[in-house]
């Protein structure tokens, strides 16, 4: 039994840029400024991570972000669905009928492990096309600040909820950014890296995952790297 936790923006879908908006948009609403977010460098990280970086560095202190981080969350998920509305995300090549297939698979558990808050992904997942209740299992980036500790998120959500325990490389994470590699070796995962988002191949190659592909358009090819094969094998 495999546990395949997927990352989102960049690996499954583009938005467009719709979640930086949004968040401009809902943290100058609710704290009165979004700091320097224009500058900021999301790839990769929780939005939880996100938020706090901007606002810290822009004076306000963890307590201040914290006390209305809740009122944020309703606030960005709010904003961005008006945003979507104009134009949704758009599922990448190969991404809607690799969720569906590995979903099919009695030895798959399919899940995410994404920066993003729950209602942003969910927003952003329906508007490009994929079937949210596919994903079964998922650690989302209100669930901690830094995504190494979202694997074992996953994993004690999976344990919980299915009473199955994943171990090494029966557990996959897929993702576009160096942090996706970096968050697998948290749990001993196998990291299967897709070149769909801000990082070329030869960036992410000097990260080592165990799988280096450049797109998710070859279904096939994709579902066997996920699952078995190490043909595109990068090695530690």
């Amino acid at each position: 039994m495999h546990l395949v936790l997927f990352d989102i923006d960049g690996t499954l879908l583009n938005s467009h840029g719709a979640g930086r908006r949004a968040m401009k948009i809902a943290l100058e609403a609710v704290y009165g400024t979004a700091g320097d977010i224009d500058n900021y460098n999301m790839a990769g990280k929780t939005d939880r991570r996100i938020v706090f970086d901007l606002l810290t560095a822009a004076g306000l202190t963890p307590e201040d972000v914290e006390a209305r981080f809740a009122t944020y969350a309703r606030v960005f998920a709010r904003t961005l669905e008006e945003i979507v509305r104009e134009r949704p995300p758009t599922a990448l090549p190969g991404a809607l009928p690799l969720v569906q297939r590995l979903a099919r698979r009695p030895d798959v558990l399919l899940g995410l492990l994404t920066g993003n808050l729950p209602e942003g992904a969910r927003i952003k997942l329906e508007s490009a096309g994929f079937n949210l209740s596919l994903f079964r299992i998922a650690a989302f980036g209100s669930d901690a600040l830094d995504r190494d500790h979202l694997p074992a998120i996953a994993l004690r959500r999976a344990r919980t909820q299915f009473g199955h325990t994943f171990q090494d490389k029966h557990i996959v994470i897929v993702g576009d950014t160096p942090l996706d590699i970096q968050c697998s070796r948290a749990v001993n995962a196998k990291s299967v890296a897709v070149a769909t988002g801000p990082y070329p191949p030869n960036v992410l190659a000097q990260h080592r995952p165990d799988v280096l592909l450049p797109d998710l358009s070859d279904v096939e090819k994709a579902e066997s790297a996920i699952l078995n094969g190490f043909e595109s094998r990068t090695g530690h």
